[in-house]
């Protein structure tokens, strides 16, 4: 399908410029005039390839420009506004390139016929699962706008979450960064300067001595061998977590991890029981539900847990019961699970189970950071001060032998 450039005014007079897809000029016209703009132009976008569509491949939509969008859409649709206005204001005013991009693209759908649903799906990258089904339970409950505001109640928690998350790991991360610079500072520039002094004395030198000399002339020699080394092993063991096995051995491994394990746990555990809570008070369908949660998790070890819950699903089982014997879930969830199914009211427990977890994560990512900050400092002192006492050595034993 064509796509075409034009320009317009919009009923307040102010000019835009903007693309639309359609099956030819007239359709184009159409449908600028039933949003009252005044068109000034229309011409096919000719194709070509531009630099910026190369960067385009590798661009993604940012997740609080997301959540910013699913807030404003759900108070947009809520206060009255048809699907196409919501969206059409929602394009303008983003500062997101990627999404504008998107959201121009699924108001064009809408307004072709497509459900919103439908539009959402075309851009998977862009909206997960859990944001299509929900979307379109809502459709079909008739309940559209409160789905929207679930949605967005959701990522809301969801990007809070990360966000500490990520807050406490910056100082650990940037003391490592730290390290590393200092360390490759002493080893390329600071070292050979001790060789060139050592190379003129008859001094013994101890083994851990020896041991940093050879690195660092290594280092300094063949440079290039060691970039190299470190490229090929990052792109070797991300292509290893890519297939399907190394994936199931990684996820495995940040659950078994000491302290982090702990709180990857925490973390898994609360974004399940926040998107399935999320999804089956908004009336999808327990085994579509099971299904979405499972993906959403973004555990290989949880997603294949929660298919064996769906197997039993299938075979009349609860939903407590297969998650208990899986050994991943604690069994205050499972427990809090079991009353909710025996109850009717287990969304509303999934939901306190997740806020349960949530002031977990924050109490355990407090005292990790607390733990990591003095660790950390011990760390680079105990590597720094490895380098500088094997150094001088050497220096302390030529001054004793000049004393005796």
């Amino acid at each position: 399908m064509p796509v075409y450039t034009y320009k317009a005014r919009d009923p307040r007079g102010q000019a835009i410029t903007s693309v639309m897809e359609a099956e030819n000029e007239q359709v184009v016209r159409s449908r600028l005039r039933e949003r009252n703009f005044i068109i000034t132009s229309i011409q096919v976008k000719k194709k070509g390839f531009e630099l910026k569509d190369l960067f385009d491949v590798f661009r993604k939509v940012r997740a609080k420009s997301l959540t910013i969008f699913s807030r404003q859409f759900a108070t947009m649709v809520a206060a009255g506004l048809s699907l196409v206005r919501a969206l059409d204001v929602l394009e303008r005013q983003t500062d997101d390139k990627k999404l504008k991009e998107v959201v121009a693209d699924v108001r064009r759908r809408v307004e072709a016929g497509s459900s919103l649903s439908e539009a959402f799906a075309a851009y998977p990258a862009t909206f997960s699962d859990l944001f299509v089904s929900l979307t379109h339970a809502g459709e079909v409950g008739g309940v559209l706008d409160e789905t929207l505001g679930r949605i967005a109640e959701f990522l809301e928690k969801d990007q809070t979450l990360r966000a500490k998350v990520k807050s406490a790991m910056t100082y650990p991360i940037g003391i490592l960064c730290f390290a590393v610079i200092v360390v490759f500072i002493l080893m390329y520039f600071v070292i050979p300067t001790f060789v060139q002094i050592f190379s003129g004395m008859n001094v013994p030198m101890p083994p851990t001595t020896k041991m940093l000399i050879i690195f660092s002339t290594a280092l300094k020699t063949y440079p290039y061998i060691f970039i190299g080394v470190i490229i090929g092993t990052v792109i070797a063991a991300r292509a290893y977590v890519r297939t399907s096995y190394g994936k199931l051995r990684y996820h495995k491994l940040l659950l078994r991890l000491p302290v982090f394990g702990s709180l990857t746990r925490k973390v898994t555990i609360s974004r399940f029981s926040r998107t399935l809570g999320t999804l089956l008070r908004s009336g999808v369908p327990v085994m579509q539900a099971m299904e979405v949660t499972g993906k959403a998790s973004g555990n290989l070890v949880v997603e294949k847990a929660v298919d064996d819950v769906r197997t039993s699903l299938r075979e009349g089982e609860t939903i407590s019961e297969p998650m208990e014997k899986s050994g991943l879930f604690p069994p205050m969830v499972t427990q809090m699970i079991a009353v909710g199914e025996e109850t009717g009211s287990l969304d509303m427990m999934l939901t306190k189970v997740s806020d349960f977890y949530d002031v977990e994560v924050e109490t355990t990512l407090d005292a990790l950071t607390s733990l990591l900050e003095p660790l950390m400092i011990v760390f680079v002192g105990g590597v720094v001060g490895f380098i500088v006492i094997s150094m001088f050595l050497p220096m302390v034993s030529l001054i004793n032998a000049l004393g005796q």
